[in-house]
């Protein structure tokens, strides 16, 4: 109970510190007024300009301090209203409701596919460390780090949709089994890099852990390979996995920027780019908390199943 207690302590100030700056840098970086009203705001001796811009100051709350219109923002986003869009007046939460859910389905099937596949790579590696195939798997790890996402993205695109017509060009969401043969092609952009790296610490982690002392007298019992390494092994190697796994949802979140870009996916990467040209604040802010508490979360869940994998974590905590 104190683990989890203090998790979501961490979690509030986490996000508290993340709103706080980003609210400030948003108020405080270019001309919310320009953004809102255009060449109109800078008519500053025109009686049309001067009402514009006192009715933008009035809608917006701009004429309000700092703390006060922090606190209001707040108190929107808890009712899950992040406000109104600079550039054409519309709720920020309309624009967004349909692009969220896209970008989160891509990044947990990126996931998916990075643990289903590297788990049992790394599994299989360490059960034969430092012979031929272990250093031919060492050699595919390192190639697979080394392509960029972006190179991935492009490269499974003209193979697998525009040469092969294996997948989609576009991204088609009239069915869910539509949707996730649109999202394949780029969760496996993400995921390749991911399968690398959990590959790599997974096997470093086996390989250490199968020198232990309990694993010899789970051998001497005569307990088959697989099952050592399913039951005994497995468990106590998963740290390492699972701390990177909660730091790399952030460059989770960065990557799926990318690939939505060159896949057509209708998910906030496109919509956050084009807010940032634009100075489009509330819907810039409203991404960032949105992957900030992503980000958070992940990482909690991570503390969390720290406790699961050894129980000693509670009480230190």
């Amino acid at each position: 109970m104190r683990l989890i207690l203090r998790s979501f302590l961490q979690f509030i100030l986490v996000i508290f510190a993340v709103t706080v700056v980003a609210f400030g840098a948003m108020s405080y970086l270019g001309d919310p007024l320009f953004n809102i009203l255009g060449p109109l705001a800078l008519d500053e001796a025109g009686e049309q300009g001067a009402e514009a811009r006192a009715e933008a100051r009035e809608q917006f709350h701009l004429d309000e301090p700092f703390p006060v219109r922090y606190g209001r923002w707040v108190g929107d986003l808890v009712t899950g209203d992040f406000g109104r869009s600079y550039q054409n007046q519309v709720s920020v939460s309309s624009i967004l409701k349909d692009k969220v859910p896209v970008t989160v389905t891509l990044m947990i099937y990126a996931q998916l596919v990075a643990l289903l596949v590297s788990v049992p790579w790394a599994m299989w590696a360490s059960s034969r460390a430092y012979q031929a195939v272990d250093k031919v798997s060492t050699v595919t790890s390192f190639v697979m780090l080394g392509i960029p996402v972006f190179a991935l993205a492009v490269l499974l695109f003209w193979l697998f949709a525009t040469k092969w017509e294996i997948f989609p060009t576009r991204y088609d969401d009239e069915t869910f089994g539509a949707q996730i043969r649109s999202l394949t092609l780029p969760a496996m952009s993400l995921a390749i890099p991911l399968i690398a790296t959990y590959q790599r610490l997974l096997r470093t982690d086996l390989i250490t852990t199968l020198q232990e002392d309990f694993i010899t007298v789970a051998r001497a019992k005569g307990l088959s390979k697989w099952f050592i390494l399913f039951r005994h092994a497995l468990r106590p190697s998963l740290f390492s996995l699972l701390t990177v796994f909660g730091i790399q949802v952030g460059a989770l979140i960065g990557g799926s920027l990318v690939v939505e870009r060159q896949f057509s996916i209708p998910g906030i990467g496109a919509e956050v780019i084009e807010a940032i040209v634009r100075d489009d604040f509330p819907v810039v802010l409203a991404v960032v908390v949105i992957v900030s508490v992503v980000f958070v979360a992940a990482n909690v869940l991570v503390d969390l199943l720290y406790s699961f994998l050894d129980p000693r974590v509670q009480f230190d905590a």
